[in-house]
């Protein structure tokens, strides 16, 4: 079997040993190279940044499945991560991130967005304290857009490696002909899990108000362990609006599995 490649980008901080942590632990169950990546402001700091990851390497556990690779270069990770993942033919960019306030840092930084919209290689977002445990349950939150649905593969793939169930959820509409249109794209994401033989179950929730909030009460009344969902956006500055900001932070300090979709085809209806 081939070995994937989980790119960690890693600023020797709590959110990036998280990132780093994370990625051991999925190795526990898949072959994978994990690709440590440290970018620093001048070239003259790449000896010295070298050597302390060198310590970091040296000092983890790895999981016989996993190898430990380097790459520390000059670069912005806000301005690089995309294209040197793509490059480098990355599976999976497992990223730590600061919550909330690392999060408004991230929107008012130029370009910063695309650290995640300027590749398709999906993220696996964690928190500082975000725990690594094995995936039980997955929740994937789905919307009336055609691109949400675009992360299904992906969460299928996650959760065949653990076994895991994923609950798909969508939000009730007032309108019988969108909310049809909500049971249809529920119905299609269940058809496919039924066919890789994936324990599913669905819920529409009833309750007005902010879809993010329910689907993060939702995953805390029902012990799920991770939250995937495709981020689409067509505005010309791609951002992320409040929905994937507030799953992306979100109190439960749950990982989240996010693609960054591109214009569906009529492949979904």
């Amino acid at each position: 079997m081939s070995k994937n490649l989980y790119l960690v980008p890693y600023d020797l901080t709590d959110a990036g040993n998280s990132a780093l942590n994370y990625a051991l632990h999925i190795c526990k169950r898949v072959e994978a190279e994990i690709r440590i990546l440290h970018l620093v402001s001048s070239a003259d700091k790449i000896a010295s940044s070298s050597a302390k990851i060198d310590q970091i390497i040296n000092n983890l556990d790895i999981p016989e499945k996993a190898s430990i690779t380097k790459q520390v270069q000059k670069g912005s990770i806000f301005d690089d991560i995309g294209r040197i993942a793509t490059k480098a033919g990355a599976q999976l960019i497992i990223m730590g991130t600061h919550g909330h306030q690392g999060i408004k840092k991230l929107f008012f930084r130029s370009n910063a967005i695309q650290v995640v919209t300027s590749c398709d290689i999906p993220f696996l977002i964690v928190q500082k304290n975000t725990k690594t445990v094995d995936l039980e349950k997955i929740v994937l939150p789905i919307t009336l857009t055609k691109e949400s649905l675009q992360v299904v593969n992906l969460a299928g793939d996650i959760a065949n490696i653990y076994g895991a169930g994923i609950s798909v959820v969508g939000s009730k509409q007032n309108d019988e002909l969108l909310n049809q249109q909500m049971k249809n794209r529920i119905q299609i994401v269940k058809k496919q899990f039924d066919e890789r033989a994936i324990d599913c179950n669905v819920e529409l929730f009833k309750d007005s108000g902010s879809y993010s909030k329910r689907v993060i009460e939702f995953s805390k009344k029902n012990n799920i362990d991770l939250i995937a969902f495709a981020y689409h956006t067509e505005s010309i500055l791609p951002q992320f609006d409040k929905f994937a900001q507030n799953l992306i932070t979100n109190k439960l300090m749950l990982p989240c599995l996010v693609l960054n979709s591109k214009p569906a085809s009529s492949l979904y209806f």
